[in-house]
């Protein structure tokens, strides 16, 4: 039965959900600060205070170590000590109030005077008293992240930060520093917006390719004149076409790379079985189409696809066409870069984990067993018609010395498992069927090969699933049965 045909629909970007905290970022260069505590914890809130340029006045009796030396090291800024308490009088024309104290009453008595001065007012360590709190930092600056738990746990704040910081190399500081100077000339030359918008993006393109190079002139005179070449031969820019592996399922097994991808797409083309979740880490303003082709169920088709791709990349267009799996494990990858390629529009591919080894790892089973199975083999059971391919090698699918995985095979499992009994392949063979494999919904139903047409019509799976046969799957009977 053909599936009915379905055209490419845009969908919306998910909306902003509800924050419990605007995060912004305040110049305070030369700005007044008053720190009230001398402890350590007043003491780091006044090292970062200064690094923004502020002028830090403490207002304490005692100053501890950790102060002390904050106030004797150089900064943009500077931190300077009264050696008194604080008074409500100090908090005028103040840009910011911020308290280190122990009891509630002298944390209420500051922020009473605070807010009589009309001046902002943080408490350490008591988000209850604070219109606004201090995030965990990472630091390019000017590239500058903050993260927030809304006061609620500094700690994991920090250990987020931990894993940003491992994701960004430290030579974006240089880019960051780089386009800060640049933006004056770019601005001065004038140019219409889509070359302005042009040029960020093949900066960002160049930040991001090579992080760690310094960026110089030359590459701002680079990027300039190859847009300048664009617009003077009246060419509209080419975009790209980035095939992005999507994974099995978990959205944490998406690469680095896929990621950066999706951030920089002008249009995501996804399939039905990507993750939402996956979709929420496109840019926002990222157009978002559904291309989905689900066997027997309506589908796009997919020259129209191919076509949809090759229009928006010959548009200008950055487009970013997300499959699950990996694009180059039957996904329809070769004809739809063909077409990019015989257009003009430049392609590249960003793997993923296919859904055979995602389900692996899921259950804790390896693929391949030196023993029992010395080659693995991917074997797709549906043909363009949806009916059983008939010029498998057959030979091989039956050598029970195999592992094989079978994907997209429950619509023509029965005679599958019939053709390979008929091969040769002993009825008590091992069998796997892995539903929704990575993903908190995996179901794992094991069973002979004999067994397995009986299994999928008694309980027919939902969503996508992968038949995997032999040692793997004798592999994980046996963890079962070991608890």
């Amino acid at each position: 039965m053909t599936a009915r045909p379905r055209r490419p629909t845009l969908t919306s970007p998910a909306r902003i959900g509800p924050l419990a905290a605007l995060p912004l970022f305040h110049k305070l260069e030369g700005r007044r600060i008053v720190l009230a505590g001398g402890g350590d914890g007043a003491a780091w809130k006044a090292e970062l205070l200064a690094a923004a340029g502020a002028h830090v006045e403490v207002h304490a009796d005692v100053i501890g170590d950790a102060m002390q030396d904050v106030a004797d090291r150089d900064h943009p800024g500077k931190v300077e000590l009264s050696g008194r308490p604080w008074s409500p009088e100090d908090l005028r024309g103040a840009a910011l109030a911020i308290a280190d104290v122990e009891g509630d009453a002298e944390a209420e008595a500051f922020r009473r005077a605070a807010q009589a001065a009309r001046v902002p007012v943080n408490i350490v360590d008591k988000p209850a008293f604070c219109d606004f709190q201090f995030g965990s930092i990472v630091n390019r600056s000017p590239l500058v992240i903050g993260i927030s738990t809304d006061g609620a746990a500094p700690v994991f704040g920090q250990a987020i930060r931990a894993r940003i910081e491992a994701l960004l190399p430290n030579g974006l500081k240089a880019w960051a520093e780089a386009a800060k100077a640049w933006r004056p000339f770019v601005q001065e030359r004038e140019l219409p917006f889509r070359m302005r918008r042009g040029f960020w993006e093949r900066f960002t393109d160049r930040a991001l390719a090579k992080p760690d190079a310094v960026p110089t002139d030359a590459d701002r005179d680079d990027l300039l004149a190859a847009l300048e070449r664009i617009e003077q031969e009246g060419q509209s820019p080419v975009g790209s076409a980035v095939f992005v592996g999507a994974g099995p399922g978990d959205p944490e097994l998406l690469t680095l790379k896929a990621v950066r991808a999706l951030q920089s797409a002008d249009v995501v083309l996804f399939d039905d079985l990507v993750d939402p979740r996956i979709l929420d880490l496109a840019r926002r303003e990222a157009e978002r189409i559904g291309v989905g082709k689900r066997g027997h169920r309506p589908s796009c088709k997919q020259d129209e696809i191919t076509d949809l791709i090759v229009r928006l990349g010959l548009a200008g267009k950055r487009v970013v066409r997300l499959k699950g799996g990996d694009p180059a494990v039957f996904g329809r990858l070769t004809e739809e870069l063909e077409a990019c390629h015989a257009a003009g529009v430049p392609t590249e591919v960003v793997p993923g984990i296919t859904a055979a080894f995602g389900a692996a790892a899921a259950m804790g089973v390896s693929l391949t067993e030196r023993s029992a199975a010395r080659r693995l083999q991917f074997v797709t059971a549906h043909s363009q018609d949806g009916s059983l391919p008939q010029d498998l090698d057959w030979k091989a699918l039956a050598d029970p010395r195999a592992a094989t995985v079978v994907y997209m095979g429950v619509r023509t499992a029965p005679a599958l498992v019939e053709r390979l009994l008929a091969e040769g392949l002993p009825p008590s063979f091992p069998a796997l069927l892995v539903e929704r494999a990575t993903t908190e919904q995996q179901a794992v139903r094991a069973c002979s090969i004999a067994d397995l047409p009986a299994a999928i019509a008694t309980d027919p799976p939902s969503g996508p699933c992968l038949i995997i046969l032999g040692a793997p799957a004798a592999q994980y009977v046996a963890l079962a049965s070991a608890g």
